[in-house]
């Protein structure tokens, strides 16, 4: 069974205001005592010293996996109460900021390099890794879903709220995101080959730094065996993050399937692909998605329906099947975080309070 990591970035945010601290470095230094006791590190800095990045290890179990993203959060949790401050699961913060970038080189050279778009990058998503035989397989995998990508942003949307008022998005996150020059969907690859030569050919351009730039909506790691996912929002609750990494599971091995079965790739334009993301990252579970394979609007709910239909036999075969449809038949009922962030607001609470019980969600048991 194809194994499974996930990546969660994290707001470091006020107790008081609600509003994002720049305490990076010492929960960072917090957390690296633990590791010491521990022997395992989890915790890294990000661009902007108001976020915190852990990373899973890699398992079969989504069970085991949902264990693991609520012990680190909790851990998150007890190091930033050391520096005075929440971690709060939002991928965007609902209150404006100012944001404060960490120190080195690399980010020096990002300030430089796109001015703005530095600044306006404290958004946290939520990066799925997994497992993959080859990089043979792994580009077959990055062909074979990329019209598929889009529900997932739609499920995981978490970011309504930008610099003190409602954006009117699902996840408006991802439309920050996709500031970046190489990020977002990708042309048809066709080999393992054709895409290594594609990096080098943008890393030779000057424009990226190195090949963490590579911001392609689903890529290569080029740290472990695996193609990472790179779509989704953190998730205000670990259970969204455990629905969309089965699901991402589910999407890799049915794709792998039909590439060892010689099937070919729809052969989407990037240009249809673009709408489909940006219509998922509008509408959420709340409005019509882009259906993968006519390439037209559709209700959310049917589009999720065919999501779990084309990995259902994966799904199946993993123990993930009545997990994921449990999980998409919640979230259709009561929302995932975007509608739960404006729906604490519209309840009489205002943006500071938002955000300081989606801190209290974020630690809680489940």
């Amino acid at each position: 069974m194809r194994t499974v990591g996930v990546e969660e970035e994290l707001l470091l945010v006020s107790e008081r205001t609600g509003e994002p601290l720049a305490v990076s470095s010492a929960v960072l230094a917090s957390a690296a005592l633990g590791a010491e006791e521990q022997e395992e590190e989890v915790f890294e800095k990000e661009l902007h010293q108001e976020q915190v990045e852990f990373a899973t290890r890699p398992v079969s179990a989504m069970d085991e996996l949902e264990e693991m993203i609520v012990r680190c959060r909790a851990e998150a949790g007890r190091h930033a109460e050391r520096a005075g401050a929440r971690v709060a699961a939002l991928a965007t913060s609902p209150l404006p900021v100012e944001p404060s970038r960490n120190l080195g080189s690399r980010y020096h050279w990002l300030a430089e390099q796109y001015g703005l778009t530095v600044q306006e990058q404290l958004t946290c998503g939520c990066h799925v890794h997994v497992s993959v035989e080859s990089d043979e397989e792994g580009v077959a995998v990055l062909d074979r879903i990329r019209p598929w990508l889009y529900p997932l942003n739609a499920i995981s949307g978490n970011s309504p709220f930008w610099q003190g008022r409602d954006s009117g998005y699902s996840s408006y996150r991802s439309r920050v995101w996709n500031r970046w020059p190489s990020a977002g969907p990708v042309e048809l690859f066709g080999g393992a080959d054709r895409y290594h030569e594609v990096v080098r050919e943008m890393l030779a351009t000057g424009v990226l730094r190195d090949q963490g730039m590579i911001y392609f909506d689903a890529r290569l790691s080029h740290n472990y065996p695996t193609v990472e996912i790179r779509v989704a929002d953190v998730c205000l609750e670990p259970r969204t993050t455990v629905l969309v990494a089965a699901l991402v599971r589910g999407l890799v091995e049915t794709a792998a399937r039909s590439w060892r079965a010689g099937e070919p790739p729809a052969r989407m334009p990037v240009g249809l692909l673009r709408l489909a993301s940006w219509r998922a990252a509008r509408s959420g579970l709340d409005g019509p998605l882009v259906d993968p394979v006519t390439m037209r609007e559709r209700p959310a709910e049917a589009v999720l329906e065919a999501l779990v239909a084309h990995t259902e036999d994966a799904l199946r075969d993993t123990g993930d099947l009545e997990l994921v449809r449990k999980g998409i038949a919640d979230l259709l009922a009561h929302g995932g975080g975007a509608r739960r962030q404006r729906r604490l607001h519209e309840d009489g609470l205002d943006l500071a309070e938002v955000v300081r019980a989606c801190a209290r969600i974020t630690t809680e048991a489940p």
